[in-house]
């Protein structure tokens, strides 16, 4: 027969959730033991991360080539629609201080450096690099056969050879205009698109944004704001 490969200890310790090991580790006191096993989370979360990052972006690419940019649109409002009932539900709280909370805790899940800066007018946040589109066009996800947009399109904020991941971003500024009534987040970006590092903003006095932000995406600023 075959020896066993590995021992008892090996096999309970391969299947324990890292977290676990880190807490553990942590309350025993081995403080190398426990960065060593951080960045092994690290490794292991981004690992998954990107390999999601590209599933996405394929998928994205064969519907848009394959049925057209408005099937894309479909897809990715009926994709957000069910990822707003399951996971990324709208936050309970919706005064301007928990909406910049809750969108700096969802942008801490891509791993990526944020650098958090306040105005009299607004809150920018600014990922360097971008933990999901900018890093997806540094790593040539796009020179291997991920699809941009050729055309200029509300969802890609007027753009040409719009990198086809980064669409859910002008689709979610619509859908929360449609849900709201005006903008929560906004977005200040770049031509061509990341080449440099979007922005996440929150505007403080909505007559604030500027009425390009609305035109990008076809829609009207309100006469209220």
């Amino acid at each position: 027969m075959n020896k066993k490969v590995f021992t008892e200890k090996e096999l309970k310790e391969m299947g324990t959730r890292t977290l676990d090991l880190v807490l553990q580790t942590i309350d025993s006191g081995n403080k190398e033991k426990a960065k060593e096993l951080a960045q092994r989370m690290y490794k292991e979360f981004n690992y998954l991360h990107d390999g999601y990052m590209f599933w996405v972006t394929g998928l994205q690419s064969y519907i848009y080539r394959n049925y057209g940019i408005k099937a894309l649109e479909e897809a990715e409002r009926q994709a957000h629609t069910i990822e707003a009932k399951v996971v990324f539900k709208p936050p309970e709280k919706t005064d301007f201080r928990s909406l910049v909370e809750n969108m700096a805790s969802g942008l801490r899940g891509h791993l990526q450096p944020i650098t958090i800066i306040e105005d009299d007018e607004k809150v920018t946040l600014t990922m360097k690099p971008c933990g999901s589109g900018e890093r997806l066009v540094q790593k040539g996800g796009y020179e291997v056969g991920l699809a941009r947009v050729t055309e200029s399109h509300p969802i890609t904020w007027g753009m040409r050879d719009f990198p086809i991941y980064c669409v859910h971003c002008p689709i979610m500024e619509m859908l929360d205009i449609e849900n709201t009534g005006d903008f929560r987040l906004t977005h200040i970006v770049h031509e061509p698109l990341c080449q440099d590092s979007c922005q996440f903003v929150f505007y403080k006095n909505p007559g604030d944004i500027p009425e390009e932000f609305y035109r990008r995406i076809g829609k009207q600023k309100p006469a209220t704001s």
